[in-house]
């Protein structure tokens, strides 16, 4: 199929409780598509100590089970599609190393960062609701920029999630910040199809005009939690002419 997207890195399981489908589901669907690669990027297990159960994202025992799943079905489906098996992560200095080290028994493929999270889950508080605080917006930037120094990152998901509605001024001058740093990084970052999709205040117009004033690279990712997700040409479209409008050039495939 000509006019869609090639790859898409941004896909869910039901391993984070709020997803349907099966892998093969989404892997069949993306090839009916066209799609070349697809890559899963499960919300990331986090090790919790005190018996809390997260009710959106698997638990840190599962994640052998999801990367074996995933690498099975790479071998089966050879020749038709590429499969990777990777995660979506808030940066949570508490949970990093932790992470990380469960990243490398299992052999993962890559990470994207997704700050929903200001803060540990539980406790922390979720950067999508509605905020005035700029102290608020300034720690997302710097969690953000902080987590992508790392370089454990292959690109920032839904960079606009925080929900700012303070002064235009402030919130102009703190995500050029984050745009600036993410260009100097070379991190791409993502304009979020199911935002755009389930009409959220993300993808946010503001937002990209800084992105493509800044030139910042830019991949398009589902965030999948649905097989038919993968399907909606429509919303495809939709992005890409906020893509056009702002002059931004999108990245099909990445390096993993």
């Amino acid at each position: 199929m000509n006019g869609y997207m090639k790859a898409n890195y941004h896909t869910h399981t039901t391993r984070c409780k709020h997803a349907e489908g099966t892998e093969r589901d989404y892997i069949e669907a993306a090839i009916s598509m066209g799609m070349d690669i697809l890559g899963f990027s499960d919300h990331i297990p986090c090790p919790f100590t005190d018996g809390y159960v997260s009710n959106i994202r698997m638990d840190m025992e599962q994640a052998d089970e999801y990367v074996r799943i995933i690498r099975s079905l790479a071998h089966e489906y050879e020749g038709k599609i590429r499969l990777f098996a990777g995660f979506e992560a808030e940066y949570t200095p508490e949970y990093f190393d932790a992470q990380m080290e469960m990243m490398r028994r299992v052999k993962g493929d890559y990470l994207i960062m997704g700050q929903h999270f200001l803060g540990c889950e539980p406790g922390g508080t979720y950067t999508g609701a509605p905020t005035k605080n700029d102290t608020f917006l300034k720690e997302y930037v710097d969690t953000v920029i902080a987590g992508m120094e790392t370089g454990a990152f292959l690109y920032l998901a839904h960079p606009d999630l925080i929900n700012y509605e303070g002064e235009e001024t402030v919130y102009e001058k703190e995500m050029t910040r984050l745009c600036e740093a993410l260009y100097d990084l070379r991190i791409p970052l993502e304009i979020n199809l199911q935002g755009l999709m389930q009409h959220r205040h993300y993808p946010a117009e503001r937002f990209w005009k800084l992105a493509g004033r800044t030139g910042n690279r830019v991949v398009l990712g589902v965030d999948a939690h649905h097989p038919a997700q993968i399907c909606e040409q429509g919303v495809y479209d939709r992005a890409m002419r906020m893509v056009e409008k702002y002059g931004l050039k999108v990245e099909e495939h990445l390096d993993i």
